[in-house]
């Protein structure tokens, strides 16, 4: 059988117990579910290295947002939806209170699916300048730096370079990383975010892993920010059918036969415009503790 492609620990572990059991122990690693703001909630914990290799995510925590009611324009979707993402990011940031955080967004803007990085950077409230320059106004203001890193094809540079650059000049207590993810199933497309403080490997959402980006290879702590925009067309075949209570009997031959083909919702630019504002709102959220959505709106538009 082919192993069905997924960037969400939550979806690998749901994996990993269809294939064992129900009634199987997935050593090294422990989940729980919760909800926040009406949004389910639920958190994977990579213990050791047991867990790592079974579900091939490094040791960490990962915690996947359910934001369906979004979607569906639930009442305050947008408000509750930032917040419960500034709750999980906050209990994942350094301890270190106020200091300095570069927010990079990965990805090709000129590619829709692998745009949420650029995305997300246009809506975070960089103050690192107005601390510095304006300290009576801003004195108060977390410093917060945001830069795009752009792509290995446009750039000529790895965007794990230019953002190992920018961090040794500026020297912040942590980096926060936006970025596409892939997905296993098309119910979790542009409706799930992943946060986890493993950090992440640039282009694995689109099938083109660059250099990881981690607190060993930065230097400081590094968290991480998806949210899956495609699904491969033969995981997504793979999964529709093993609902359906049957199997592809070449499981692997038909994945080959897709040719890598990534499927991503027809209404991808309006899906991934929204979920990346509302990521961008729950980062200022998490970072500028004494703001509301309101300041944040008043300050950025």
């Amino acid at each position: 059988m082919q192993k069905r492609r997924t960037d969400l620990a939550v979806e690998a572990r749901d994996l990993w117990t269809e294939a064992a059991g129900e009634a199987a122990k997935l050593e090294g690693v422990k989940s729980w579910d919760a909800l926040r703001e009406g949004y389910p909630v639920t958190t994977v914990e990579i213990l050791d290295e047991n867990g790592a290799k079974t579900l091939e995510k490094p040791v960490g925590t990962y915690v996947t947002i359910s934001l369906g009611g979004l979607r569906r324009r639930e009442e305050d979707a947008f408000g509750r939806a930032a917040r419960v993402i500034a709750k999980e990011l906050g209990q994942l940031l350094p301890s270190e209170a106020g200091g300095p955080v570069l927010v990079a967004g990965l990805g090709n803007q000129a590619i829709t699916p692998d745009a949420i990085g650029p995305l997300v950077v246009s809506h975070i409230l960089a103050t690192r300048h107005l601390v510095k320059q304006m300290p009576e106004q801003f004195g108060a203001f977390r410093p917060v730096a945001a830069i795009a890193a752009g792509v290995l094809g446009t750039t000529g540079v790895e965007s794990g370079e230019i953002i190992k650059g920018v961090a040794e000049k500026i020297k912040p207590s942590c980096i926060l990383v936006a970025d596409a993810l892939t997905a296993r199933t098309a119910d979790r497309i542009c409706s799930t975010v992943q946060i986890t403080n493993s950090g992440i490997t640039p282009g694995s959402g689109v099938g083109n892993s660059r250099r990881e980006l981690n607190a060993q290879s930065m230097g400081v702590p590094v968290i991480a920010i998806g949210v899956p925009t495609v699904v491969e067309a033969g995981t997504l075949a793979a999964d529709l059918v093993s609902r359906a209570g049957m199997e592809l009997p070449n499981e692997g031959a038909f994945a080959k036969q897709t040719g890598g083909l990534l499927v991503t919702p027809k209404d991808i630019d309006a899906q991934a415009a929204e979920l990346s504002k509302v990521i961008g709102y729950g980062i200022n959220l998490a970072l500028q503790k004494g703001l509301a959505l309101e300041d944040i709106t008043m300050l950025l538009e």
